[in-house]
């Protein structure tokens, strides 16, 4: 599937802010109070500039810039990639020891410090298991190679007959034996990164494979580790940004002379950014509450309108089709006529957002013109590009760090925070840090594309697929390709203009794409009167695919499990990112139609399994987060303002709505290790829809399913004589 239509949301693009801080355009000093004012220049893209290369970009050919051993024999391994919560720094551990073939405990991974690792695109995408891994794995066999190619060379002996195990070189004849400290004394190993010997096959493998202890875990269960939220520096002071009251909002001036009471305090306005820095974190609350902004509001579309307007073409792009090249297989047209059954639905998605454990943080430090910033980001190189052309610096004069961070889900790829810590930081001449608050992270993060999908198709007498037709607006074109055989297809992405700023999640428009595609599929299989998991099997020939549906539907018991009122299943298979996947779900609805979800199976199917409990954790992980998105999680919104921004009114997944989970892994030692971080979300919504349908008969087309913890039908589904239904459909 290599050539799928290109993700359209990968990366939330344009800077929030770019200074003139090269130009005092004004100062004026009120007490203790100093208010600069600038002229706002353009929104610029970002750069993307690289430095020394990277395994998602153009790979340093450089050994040492990859891996170095100490003369005390720790391995000192660099990475580009971030920890935000998916034990990366552990399974890319594994794989350094597994072809250095050195102790686990004496491997230690720098990540994301643009200063120190080499170039990387960023942690998104399922892209470290599959791309990086594989970069550390043949630095690692390289370094091991010349290890014995020094060992041999002093001790006069073939490197042939040498043995690498336990961070030793041995010769077993003459039992000559040292550590690998002992060979390099702690001098780089210099070489350029070519082919390289040839890797350990996943079969062979001792280290990597198997279920270690988490690296740093104690520090992490115990409160030691120090998010970014958590850092201090010397004589920092804490900052606050003044947002728009909606967005769209144009700020038309503020008075700051209230602010001139307050000890210490600095206010910053440089065109659109206005902030305050104070040594204390309340008076720079207290201080951005003395602000008296006047604000000029324009027209915003409302949430009402929101599918409306989203299969309008997208203004920059009217009479150009404001869409992707469409993937076109014979003529859906020319089959739809002879098919038996025809079947013709649209689904929704709306809007949702990340809800990071850690919402944003920065802290920033300038010094002889250098900048520093430590921040939570999934792209610490794309970060630094963003501060350099906002400050119209060179990037060589800024270093992105980034601590493990308390997750992101795609939505930490850009810098605004970072942005806004130091340009107080600059206005401060001081260490400052900015962590937004919950509210913040609602209203002024990107979501999840909303969406709206029409799917149509066809049947032959037998159930099989003769054409199918896809057109997704907006949401993007991640897993719109389908793995089921039809010999007629029209799939395409439309591209629209979106009333909220929208960006990358977990999974992208995949779990959109699914959501369609497997709940279209259920559909047909009840106007075939198929079961839904025959009708699948009928028209997939991957084997994969296949592996992984009849697993969960033998886990989960499938061929037994009974729907009747109030209790249902459903069953949904699908492919992303290198990665397969099938999901079971029983749900229970009452009377009223409040929807219970009680048991997920899901089957997961990722080539070689590199860590089996972090996997588990992984697929697990996902489907939790999916089932928000399956039965409420939803942005509102109306007139540039978002309703619900704070979590007594957005509803993430409880302890008390988690089902029980069943997690099978199909380990293909005989096939490369993908990704795993995403593809698991994509199949439990349709698992849910087609679970809720079967308890209480009632066709759930809109994402969420029950937002109020109430299923509501999609538009035009008819009603239903029992009371069951008749509790749903109220």
């Amino acid at each position: 599937m290599s050539d799928e239509i290109p993700e359209r949301y990968e990366l939330s693009e344009g800077l929030p802010y770019r200074f003139e801080v090269g130009r005092r355009g004004f100062i004026q000093l009120l007490g203790g109070v100093i208010v600069l004012v600038a002229a706002s220049g353009s929104e610029a893209q970002e750069s993307g500039g690289r430095t020394a290369g990277g395994a998602d970009g153009s790979p340093t050919p450089d050994l040492a810039a990859w891996l170095h051993v100490a003369e005390d024999g720790t391995v000192t391994v660099y990475t580009g990639k971030v920890e935000v919560g998916q034990n990366a720094r552990t399974s890319l551990s594994q794989a350094v020891a597994e072809e250095l073939r050195a102790p686990l405990s004496s491997i230690r991974l720098v990540m994301a410090d643009t200063d120190l690792t080499p170039y990387d695109m960023g942690t998104f995408g399922s892209r470290t298991t599959p791309f990086m891994a594989p970069q550390l794995r043949k630095a690692a066999a390289t370094a091991r190679v010349m290890l014995e190619e020094r060992a041999a060379e002093e001790w006069g002996v073939p490197a042939a007959a040498l043995v690498v195990a336990d961070g030793k070189v041995s010769h077993p004849s003459s039992g000559r034996s040292t550590t690998f400290g002992g060979l390099t004394k702690g001098q780089k190993l210099v070489r350029r990164l070519g082919d390289g010997p040839p890797l350990t096959p996943a079969e062979r493998w001792t280290i990597a494979g198997r279920s270690v202890p988490k690296v740093d875990g104690h520090d992490f269960v115990t409160g030691r580790h120090r998010f970014t939220s958590d850092l201090t520096r010397p004589g920092m002071w804490h900052g606050r940004v003044l947002r728009p009251p909606a967005l769209g909002a144009i700020l038309e001036s503020v008075d700051v002379s209230a602010t001139g009471a307050l000890p210490d305090v600095v206010v910053v306005r440089d065109g659109a950014f206005v902030a305050v820095a104070s040594p204390r974190a309340l008076l720079a609350g207290k201080a951005l509450d003395a602000l008296r902004p006047v604000w000029r509001t324009v027209p915003q579309p409302s949430g009402r309108e929101l599918y409306k307007n989203l299969r309008k073409p997208p203004a920059r792009s009217r009479g150009e089709g404001g869409r992707g090249a469409p993937h076109v297989v014979g003529s859906v047209a020319q089959a739809l006529p002879a098919a038996r059954q025809r079947l013709e639905t649209t689904y929704t998605v709306a809007y949702i957002a990340h809800v990071p454990l850690e919402p944003r943080a920065a802290v920033a430090e300038w010094s002889e013109g250098r900048l520093t910033v430590w921040t939570g980001t999934q792209r610490p190189f794309g970060v630094r590009s963003e501060l350099a052309e906002a400050f119209h610096i060179p990037e060589d004069k800024v270093r992105v760090i980034v601590p493990d961070t308390g997750s992101g889900y795609g939505g930490k790829h850009t810098g605004e925070c970072a942005l806004e810590a130091a340009r107080l930081a600059k206005a401060a001449g001081r260490p400052v840090k900015i962590v937004w608050t919950r509210e913040e992270e609602f209203r002024w993060a990107y979501v999840r594309p909303a969406g709206v999908i029409d799917v149509r198709s066809g049947v032959d007498g037998e159930g099989r697929l003769v054409a199918w037709e896809m057109h997704n607006y907006n949401s993007g074109s991640s897993g719109i390709r389908t793995l089921y055989e039809a010999p007629h297809q029209h799939i395409e992405f439309h591209a629209s203009d979106s009333p909220l700023r929208q960006g990358s999640y977990r999974g992208l428009a995949a779990t959109a794409n699914h959501f369609a595609r497997e709940s279209h599929m259920d559909e047909l299989a009840e106007a075939l009167k198929l079961d839904p998991l025959e009708f699948r099997r009928r028209n997939i020939k991957d084997p994969r695919l296949r592996a992984v549906l009849d697993a969960a539907a033998a886990r989960f018991g499938w061929t037994d499990a009974r729907s009747g009122p109030g209790r249902g299943h459903g069953i949904a298979c699908g492919f992303e990112k290198g990665s397969y996947v099938a999901t079971c779900a029983e749900a229970r609805v009452d009377e009223a139609g409040n929807v219970r979800v009680v048991r997920l199976v899901a089957s997961f199917e990722c080539g070689a399994i590199v860590h089996p409990d972090q996997l588990r954790n992984q697929v697990e992980g996902s489907l939790v987060m999916g089932l928000g998105g399956a039965l409420f999680e939803a942005v509102e919104f109306d007139e540039g303002l978002v309703l619900n921004p704070r979590l007594s009114l957005y509803r993430v997944p409880r302890f008390s709505d988690l089902p029980e989970i069943d997690v099978v892994l199909l380990d293909r030692k005989d096939l490369p290790s993908a990704g795993a971080g995403e593809t698991p979300i994509v199949c439990v919504a349709p698992a849910v829809a087609g679970a809720v349908f079967r308890a209480a008969g009632v066709r759930l087309r809109a994402m969420p399913l029950a937002p109020r913890g109430v299923a509501r039908p999609a538009a035009g589904t008819p009603r239903a004589d029992s009371r069951l239904r008749a509790g749903l459909l109220a």
